[in-house]
């Protein structure tokens, strides 16, 4: 071996090591912040900076770093003085180790991208030197009943994470693992220990004890766990492979706020097991390679199963090619779930920065916020969580400077000082998640945004969100530096509908606050969808879209005005909208205590004609014939617009005998197809070109013909006409 090692073929290894304990940094300041808030000390969330800081400095200067070793060492400095402190923090320390992240992020930033790396700044080094954490007060200490081994590893801020623990209703324990040659071939160790008692109870240290070799402890070794849990002794003792286990006596029980002992700061036992997770870090284009592979063998599929089709037609016996067929299909499905989960990341990793967010607005705005976050266990395709975070940001904008009050105001109206801003999501279904951003702010003047748009003051939550995701549309009177300039909820919308197919809602009320709700599918890639004739063209569409595929009956279907248009004169409104503040009831419910009725039934002693019957000299129209009407079909006790694709895209005269039900805003909207050809996996092309992007086209697949299929976006679809901006042919000649 020869010549200099080049440091720079372990620069992309060493971002991302950086950008984890990065996150976890961040993560574990505000867990400070919030506990310095309730009058708490955290000594483990700074335990946990500073050894995420401390593998920054480490891996910075191994790669030659230096500006980003400068920031760390400084930071460093500060949080093992608050370790000593017994895990005390102050407010201006808060931010100032804040400031210095957010160097270090700025700096691995301008690595990544290849640009010069600037010296750390000399005032925020200055800053950090300047921390002065010896006037923290120093109350009671804890005392720990444990052996003089145990107690002379244990630091002053584990202790004082014991006695929190205690004081919160949880037991201290020790419990010991016996590492042993038989354990070990069993595949137990104190990695596997490790992990089976962090399941039960959080682990506080472990401490390494030298014992005389034996037939019990044949290595001569004895890791003590001191743990805190609320679990039976019997589960813990099980999970660490041991015979029993010890309590700890912590007396007497400290208060939350508790400063402690200026200890030596106990140093790290060198013979201690590394705890491997069995993560292996794979980039992002090794994963989109084996996607577009992935796709490559879907299409593959289509045509196999079509050639196929075609030897059965010519009478060949196919029955050992279509069993081969089948298991093939089962193999790939389950390639494609692993390739998938590959791909997924969790909703929680995802909302990581959700609270510096909220944090960096509540300053900004001078307002009191509390951030509440529920993301369950909830995953999603990498490439969806990129593009949805960008609406997400724009939402907790617009809920802190718009929504939530100042604490003057809300104390005035009875409300807590503290605003609250959740954020909730779940999975709906396999393949599609429900993200919520909510506030209990003062809920949207309905009023004001109609004026501010120059229109009518929309009556339901819907025309509301048509109103306030029109582009440049602000209620504020100057922009300020978060929000005001029209922008955000544009945005929110393209991204939530347009670029994700998926569906925006919005749901106010005056004085307790609003909730925006984007449902948005788990992957856009490869999904399942239903592939439908319109006439003789083919189309798919997503299953995660479509409520229901229904069978058109004729005899169901009703006729009504065209939105808009004018009966006796009278302008009737679009479907399902108000009329005086009366919303329009269905045909035969009552109007103003008189029933409506049904189609050819009597009216003032006349009766009304059948469809295609003459009214006044005047040929009405066939079912299923258009004349600028809008078709009614009744499910299961409520009337749903249809309207027919083949007629609508100009595909020919074939007559609808199904119908996809899609729901949007809630309400119920329905497409007439000739025929529902079945579901299959299909791989999802999109359409960046802007000159032949199409409201309602999501993209287009290769179903094994070669031939390109459009993938229709219904939900989107059906948004356009419900606000009349389609006709016959008009989503396709007006595209562009």
């Amino acid at each position: 071996m020869g010549g200099a090692l080049d440091v720079n073929e372990f620069v992309a290894g060493y971002l991302v090591e950086v950008e984890e304990h990065l996150s976890a940094s961040m993560a574990n300041l505000l867990a400070v912040e919030a506990a310095l808030g309730a009058g708490e000390s955290s000594p483990k969330a700074i335990r946990e900076l500073f050894r995420a800081l401390h593998t920054i400095k480490g891996l910075s200067a191994m790669v030659g770093v230096e500006p980003i070793v400068d920031l760390a060492h400084a930071m460093e400095t500060v949080l093992r003085a608050a370790d000593r402190a017994a895990g005390s923090l102050s407010a201006l320390s808060i931010e100032v180790l804040l400031r210095g992240l957010r160097s270090i992020e700025e700096r691995a930033r301008a690595l990544a991208e290849g640009k010069p790396v600037l010296p750390a700044a000399p005032e925020l080094l200055a800053a950090l030197t300047a921390l002065d954490l010896a006037a923290a007060p120093s109350p009671p200490v804890p005392t720990i009943g444990a052996d003089p081994e145990i107690l002379a590893k244990l630091g002053p801020g584990e202790r004082v994470q014991l006695a929190q623990g205690v004081a919160g209703g949880r037991r201290a324990l020790r419990v010991d693992f016996v590492p042993s040659p038989a354990r070990t071939a069993e595949g137990v160790n104190i990695t596997t220990v490790r992990e089976r008692v962090g399941k039960l109870a959080e682990i506080v240290k472990v401490v390494p004890l030298s014992v005389p070799a034996s037939d019990g402890a044949p290595g001569g070794i004895v890791f003590a766990l001191l743990v805190l849990t609320s679990a039976p002794d019997e589960e813990v003792a099980r999970a660490a492979a041991a015979d029993g286990v010890r309590a700890l006596t912590v007396e007497p029980p400290v208060p939350p706020a508790v400063a402690a002992l200026a200890e030596r700061e106990p140093d790290e036992p060198a013979d201690r097991e590394p705890q491997l997770r069995g993560v292996v870090r794979v980039e992002v284009a090794r994963l989109d390679d084996a996607l577009d592979k992935l796709s490559a063998l879907v299409v593959t599929r289509f045509r196999l199963a079509r050639a196929a089709a075609e030897l059965r037609a010519r009478g060949v016996d196919t029955r050992d090619l279509s069993e081969i067929l089948r298991e093939h299909d089962r193999t790939l499905r389950d390639l494609r779930g692993a390739i998938m989960r590959a791909r997924m990341i969790s909703v929680a990793e995802l909302l990581e920065r959700v609270p510096l967010v909220v944090r960096g607005l509540g300053r900004a705005t001078g307002k009191q916020v509390r951030l509440e976050i529920d993301a369950g266990k909830a995953e999603l395709d990498k490439a969806v969580a990129e593009r949805v975070f960008p609406a997400i940001v724009h939402l907790l904008r617009n809920a802190v400077d718009h929504a939530i009050e100042p604490p003057a105001e809300r104390r005035r109206l009875g409300k807590p000082e503290e605003g609250v801003v959740r954020v909730s999501c779940f999975e709906r279904s396999s393949n599609q998640l429900e993200l919520g951003v909510a506030d209990d702010g003062r809920g949207i003047d309905r009023a004001l945004v109609a004026r501010r748009a120059g229109r009518p003051a929309p009556e339901s939550d819907a025309a509301l969100l048509d109103l306030i995701t029109l582009p440049g549309l602000s209620t504020l009177d100057q922009a300020t530096k978060t929000s005001g300039r029209g922008l955000g909820m544009d945005i929110v919308r393209r991204i939530a509908v347009e670029q994700l197919s998926g569906e925006l809602s919005v749901s106010t009320s005056p004085g307790a606050g609003t909730t925006f709700t984007l449902r948005i599918p788990l992957t856009l890639t490869i999904v399942d969808a239903f592939s439908f004739l319109c006439g003789d063209q083919l189309f798919v569409t997503p299953v995660a879209g479509v409520e229901e595929v229904m069978e058109i009956d004729a005899a169901r279907i009703l006729r009504g005005p065209a939105p808009g248009q004018a009966r006796g004169g009278t302008m009737l409104p679009a479907l399902g909208e108000a009329r005086g503040g009366t919303m329009l009831p269905a045909p035969g419910e009552a109007r103003g205590g008189t029933m409506l009725p049904a189609v050819g039934e009597a009216r003032g002693g006349t009766m009304l004609p059948a469809p295609g019957e003459a009214r006044g000299g005047t040929m009405l129209p066939a079912v299923g014939e258009a004349r600028g009407g809008t078709m009614l079909i009744e499910r299961r006790g409520e009337v749903v617009p249809l309207v027919d694709l083949g007629a609508l895209f100009e595909l020919g005269a074939s007559p609808a005998r199904r119908a996809l039900v899609v729901r949007r805003h809630g309400a119920p909207f329905a497409f007439g197809v000739t025929r529902v050809i079945g579901q299959q996996e299909v791989v999802v092309r999109p359409l960046e070109d802007p000159l032949v992007r199409v409201p309602g086209v999501s993209g287009s697949t290769d179903l094994g013909d070669g031939r390109p299929t459009l993938v229709l976006d219904l939900v989107t679809l059906s948004g356009r006409l419900s606000a009349g901006r389609g006709g016959r042919g008009a989503l396709v000649r007006g595209a562009s």
